[in-house]
């Protein structure tokens, strides 16, 4: 199925933005009631003032990839036909595979503007990861999984897709940045050689260090209420018994020979630390790594356009970024 950036299906109806829950003491029926309600309103039309307007230079379409057990949906953007009716499939795109951010909520069209922007200004194909949000009975493993397998089925049958596999980096933001780390990781195990990883605002630990750093303390409940959301985030992602630094980026057993990491980390953001510490991990066993700061930019900026001031500037250093990453 394919759609363009300015017609896409279903998603023009004007929602209603649900009020935030407690998420202290929310509980599952009024969690996937949450999620329904403000996963519609991401995907309509009325959220576009706040999460931006796609390219027009790019094409945008939901495709469903057959995994191992499952069926799951990506979203897919690619350059526009040109004006003297070019196939937008062109072969040979460089590939950025990306994830969003949300964790127990989120869906990949709330990251149209910047990942319509890469495909139409790179060029290249973007497919952006449907994954299993965490709850109750689908641990972060579930997204983490989804990630991987995505990123290595779209590889594997790059032809189809029109993509080069030696060109493909990986892009993840707050959850999805976690996914898109551990991708990485995974990658250099199975000898698949990415050519970048960009990780923006990072959470990077779901141990029961997760909160020992200084920005969770300063920015708990301000600029947003953070601390009782990554409090739900951490109970769902890791059931009891399960190894939280097998999903923690941050104790990756060894991240030497990665791919080159781009770190963008919004000053004013709970999680702010997590994306230093792991800069440091990474540049201490010779990854090479670029750590970004964005003076008083809050959590999830770069999906925030319409409110956001440095958007635009994050959006620009990710594209120049993966522009020479990816160069032939």
């Amino acid at each position: 199925m394919s759609e363009s950036a300015t017609e896409t299906s279903g998603e023009a109806t004007t929602t209603t933005r649900p009020p935030e829950p407690d998420f202290s003491a929310i509980t599952t029926e009024e969690l996937l009631a949450y999620r329904n309600a403000e996963n519609r309103f991401r995907a309509s039309g009325a959220a576009r003032t706040i999460l931006g307007e796609p390219d027009p230079g790019a094409a945008i379409g939901w495709q469903e990839i057959a995994l191992p057990g499952r069926d799951l949906p990506v979203r897919v953007y690619r350059p526009a036909p040109t004006e003297d009716g070019e196939a937008a499939a062109r072969t040979g795109l460089p590939l950025v595979v990306h994830v969003h951010g949300g964790s127990f909520v989120g869906t990949a069209v709330q990251c149209d503007w910047a990942n319509s922007h890469l495909a139409a200004r790179l060029p290249a194909l973007v497919v952006s990861v449907e994954h299993r949000l965490v709850a109750p009975d689908s641990p972060l493993a579930n997204a983490a999984d989804d990630g991987w397998d995505v990123l290595d089925h779209v590889v594997r049958h790059a032809e189809q897709w029109g993509a080069d596999p030696a060109r493909t980096a990986v892009f993840g933001e707050s959850c999805g940045a976690l996914i898109s780390a551990l991708s990485a990781v995974r990658a250099r195990e199975s000898g698949l050689e990415l050519r970048a990883q960009v990780l923006v605002n990072p959470a990077v630990d779901v141990t029961e260090s997760m909160y020992d750093y200084p920005s969770i303390a300063e920015y708990a409940y301000s600029p947003t209420r953070a601390l009782p959301q990554l409090r739900l985030f951490q109970r769902l992602s890791v059931p009891p018994g399960t190894d939280a630094r097998a999903v923690s980026p941050l104790y990756a057993d060894d991240v030497s020979g990665l791919a080159p990491a781009l770190v963008v980390v919004p000053t004013q953001d709970a999680v702010a630390d997590h994306g230093r510490r792991y800069a440091e991990r990474l540049r201490a066993a010779g990854t090479p790594v670029r750590l970004s700061e964005y003076p008083g930019a809050k959590h999830a900026f770069l999906a925030l356009p319409g409110v956001e001031p440095q958007a635009e500037a994050a959006r620009a250093e990710i594209l120049q970024f993966l522009r020479a990453a990816l160069a032939k």
